[in-house]
């Protein structure tokens, strides 16, 4: 009986031992799980800045790791196909923390997470450096899993053609050029080796082929090898438009970098109607007046290049098409038409028709002073202009009022040594020699005697709002 009841005492003590262990773990377990919940939370929390609420239910606070990252991936696609890429690396940098949670750090996913945010990277300008970084991350990564069951995943090496590529682009971003080279000859042997295994696609490859060689051209380009770089453009173009179409919007960025080449080798006509395909393509599109404007100014800007007589007409019908894109605008675009008017005047005078380049500058400057302000270098560039027509046409009087006004914003501008300066005070210098204008300050310094006053800077600048052709 006494044996029975030690006996029964032992297993009392015994049960309330495990149940104290097996509630200690329960408690562990649970504090782990707590706080592995807590690091979710500010990796992939929406707001994660702001303290959420403890009394939230859990179905608020948190969702599914893995449908979690498929809304952040869609969220890239957003911000990246409408330009905001500061939004879209933002996105990015969560999709690589959803990845290693869903994951774990040695799988080729996290590699390609990490070649993603590269590229988002290098979208914004003066990031080359970080997204060299996370490619080489990648590539640390795609190193270690390059091992059963990953080493016959067509994926993978996917993955790795295009870290290889990105790498290519951070490099030459960063004016790394052989090493830039380096990368993309590997991502180029990799993607033919990937189709001749029958692993991807002809369609597929032709993609791939047009993104490496378009960044070989823009490597040699770097170099200013405008020669070697023509070829991988042509190429780069003839791939996209097997692939996306003619009339796809992919072709424009090709077609104008491979114009702008053929430009600087003298192939004039040729760039010109590269240049004018892209704006077709983008007139296509229903584009913003903004957009169609630009495209019009670079078929300008060809035509004028050439120097030729026969592209004059082009210059001139594109510069006025990309104006009244602008015209009766406000704002940047207003500021952006002023501008435009301003290169189409340039290239009026360069023809021989400066009365005509005269006449739009003239009317032009009150809008220049209500865009830029009085003390601007488009309302100095505007005086200047219109002060060596007055010279031009015998007009002392008129050329060295203007610019006075020039030289005193340019002063303020740029300071009295600039040489933008001192040429405006040069001919000032001549032409105060002239019968014309050396008769002026006895006049001006006669009424200061008289009325004991000085007349202010910026009445002598306001004086152009209201009358500028005296």
């Amino acid at each position: 009986m006494t044996v029975t009841k030690r006996r029964k005492v032992a297993d009392d003590e015994h049960a309330a031992q495990k149940d104290n262990v097996y509630k200690n773990m329960q408690e562990s377990q649970e504090t782990h799980i707590s706080n592995h919940l807590d690091e979710i939370v500010a990796a992939v929390s929406i707001t994660p800045r702001k303290k959420i609420p403890n009394k939230l239910p859990q179905t608020a606070l948190f969702q599914p790791p893995r449908e979690k990252l498929h809304l952040y991936e869609e969220k890239v696609k957003s911000f990246s196909s409408s330009h905001e890429y500061k939004q879209a690396v933002h996105e990015l940098v969560r999709c690589v923390a959803l990845t290693r949670i869903c994951y774990g750090d040695p799988h080729w996913k996290l590699a390609e997470a990490h070649v993603h945010l590269a590229q988002g990277y290098l979208q914004l300008k003066g990031f080359s450096l970080q997204a060299k970084q996370h490619a080489e991350k990648a590539k640390e990564i795609l190193a270690n899993s390059l091992v059963p069951p990953y080493n016959d995943n067509t994926d993978v090496f996917k993955c790795s053609i295009e870290l290889f590529h990105t790498m290519g682009r951070a490099l030459l971003s960063l004016q790394k050029f052989k090493e830039a080279s380096e990368n993309l000859t590997k991502a180029e042997r990799l993607s033919k080796e990937l189709l001749q295994c029958g692993r991807i696609i002809k369609e597929e490859w032709m993609e791939i082929q047009a993104q490496i060689k378009l960044s070989f051209a823009q490597v040699y380009q770097g170099q200013k090898k405008s020669k070697e770089a023509l070829p991988h453009y042509q190429e780069a173009l003839e791939y996209v438009e097997i692939s996306k179409g003619e009339k796809s919007l992919e072709c424009v960025p090709v077609l104008r970098e491979l114009a702008g080449v053929e430009q600087a080798l003298g192939f004039h006509d040729t760039s010109i109607n590269h240049f004018l395909q892209a704006h077709l393509i983008i007139l296509s599109r229903s584009p913003s007046q903004e957009e169609a404007a630009d495209s019009a100014r670079f078929v300008a800007h060809a035509a004028v290049a050439s120097g030729k007589p026969e592209h004059h007409d082009v210059a001139e019908q594109y510069f006025q098409e990309s104006m009244a894109h602008l015209k009766d605008s406000e704002g940047v675009r207003r500021a952006k038409f002023l501008s435009i008017q301003d290169e189409f005047c340039h290239f009026l005078q360069m023809i021989g028709q400066k009365e005509r380049a005269t006449s739009i500058l003239r009317e032009s400057l009150e809008a220049k002073v209500g865009a830029f302000g009085d003390f601007s270098p488009e309302v100095a560039e505007t005086y200047r202009f219109l002060g060596g027509a007055d010279l031009a046409q015998g007009n002392h009087s008129g050329a060295h009022r203007k610019l006075k006004k020039c030289l005193q914003i340019q002063t303020l501008l740029y300071g009295p040594q600039d040489k933008r300066t001192l040429a405006t005070q040069q001919t000032l210098d001549i032409l105060s020699t002239t019968p014309e204008v050396a008769t002026k300050p006895r006049q001006v310094s006669k009424a200061r005697v008289a009325f004991g006053t000085s007349i202010p800077q910026h009445t002598v600048l306001g004086k152009a709002r209201t009358s500028t052709a005296d």
